[in-house]
């Protein structure tokens, strides 16, 4: 039998003979016309009678013809192309780390074509020497590869009003994880001499980044917040930048919102102010319900979602399933995640598959057996703050429904009894 809802995650030799409980009860006795198979002589198989592809085939290689329907989607058509996103397949994915041909994206005014001998960073303002800064210039520092997730603002805004009855794809998927690879932005900011802006009783210095786009996205950024954690970044995955994550070069600020993270990156001007940019007044900005403005929440907070089993998956026979899903926290890391399958009436922690990494995706895991019964299942993150995800009724209450920005509410999805499983 399974653990108790409110039990806490078994240890690995309990599990173990969880599993062989789960497999004598009926897992094995479901298969058990293929293991009657296994008392015959075992055919050659197709693959075998002939010679595969040549190497090479593929000088860059490429998934299997069988996952050809793995793909980033859009969530809705976009009137200007080029100002769109297209989300991360969540549900089709595995560990924490997201290939680079599916890294989400959003865009303000398309992929430019940059050639990255002639791209320059200017680094300017109140620094002691300005530079520009080639690609080379920057190949030449000492680098560092860091994992973070990336998540925009934006990301499950269509669950403000309640259920939106899509999958975890176009609810969850404005949201990935990469190993980045680049310069320290305190390596950078010594290289022209340091920041030149006296620092009174509540003043500081910013920053402003600038993208190379049609957009000139450009945000402001509290220097003091990210110095020493934010990267100039010029690799994900072990290989450049894709065009349509920044190539050649883009901003990371682990934690911060996604549009922080300035794609095409062309220059950072140290400022005393924050200066008021488009996007940090009319855009990414939350009216709160009593007609103020959220303004400059840059971290993203903690959240947690299921991807398996979710919308558009099936459970075809009852019995055991890992209940898995993803967890993050633009504060820190995550301390436990829990599993409900019972609408959140009872709670019950599961596994961390890893070690969590400060401002990075972490997998988790937990057994249930599927009874063919209606269930829901939901999961809530706590981060190294002490943060809880909250509930939907709570975030509301807190920020009302003026906002499509920063939901981190817990999601819930409905088990049927036909093994569906929707948005509800």
């Amino acid at each position: 039998m399974p653990p108790s809802e409110t039990q806490s995650a078994l240890p690995s030799r309990s599990r173990r003979r969880l599993l062989r409980r789960i497999a004598a009860s009926g897992l094995v006795a479901s298969q058990g016309a293929a293991a009657a198979e296994l008392l015959k002589p075992l055919d050659v198989a197709p693959s075998s009678r002939t010679p595969g592809a040549p190497v090479l085939e593929h000088p860059y290689g490429v998934p299997s013809p069988h996952e050809a329907g793995v793909m980033r989607r859009s969530a809705r058509a976009w009137p200007l192309p080029g100002a769109a996103s297209s989300m991360t397949p969540l549900g089709d994915l595995f560990g924490t780390i997201t290939p680079n041909g599916l890294v989400y994206e959003r865009h303000h005014g398309g992929v430019p074509d940059i050639d990255p001998d002639q791209h320059r960073l200017a680094i300017h303002g109140l620094v002691a020497t300005p530079k520009l800064f080639t690609m080379n210039d920057l190949l030449r520092l000492p680098a560092e590869s860091r994992i973070h997730f990336l998540e925009c603002s934006g990301n499950t805004g269509s669950e403000w009003n309640g259920p939106s009855g899509l999958p975890v794809q176009l609810t969850h998927g404005l949201l990935s994880c990469c190993e980045w690879t680049g310069v320290r932005l305190s390596t950078l900011l010594e290289e022209v001499g340091g920041v030149s802006v006296s620092r009174g009783a509540g003043s500081g210095a910013w920053l402003l980044a600038e993208g190379a786009d049609a957009a000139a996205m450009t945000r402001s950024l509290p220097l003091d917040r990210i110095l020493e954690s934010a990267l100039v970044v010029y690799a994900q995955n072990g290989e450049r930048l894709r065009p349509e994550n920044g190539f050649p070069l883009r901003l990371i600020v682990p934690g911060f919102e996604g549009n922080t993270n300035v794609k095409w990156l062309r220059r950072l001007k140290v400022v005393d102010a924050p200066l008021q940019t488009r996007e940090e007044t009319s855009k990414y900005t939350s009216l709160l319900p009593n007609g103020t403005a959220r303004q400059f929440a840059f971290e993203m907070d903690a959240k947690s979602v299921i991807t398996r089993p979710s919308p558009g998956h099936k459970l075809t026979t009852q019995g055991y399933y890992p209940i898995s899903g993803i967890a993050w926290s633009g504060r820190g890391t995550i301390r436990k995640v829990e599993v409900s399958t019972d609408g959140g009436m009872s709670w019950r922690l599961a596994r961390l598959n890893s070690v969590a990494q400060d401002r990075a995706l972490t997998r988790f895991e937990a057994d249930w057996r599927w009874d063919g019964a209606p269930s829901a299942l939901l999961s809530r993150a706590t981060d190294s703050t002490g943060y809880v995800q909250p509930t939907r009724a709570a975030l509301v209450a807190a920020r009302g429904l003026n906002s499509q920005y920063h939901y981190n509410a817990i999601q819930q999805w409905r088990v049927e009894a036909n093994g569906e499983v929707r948005n509800a």
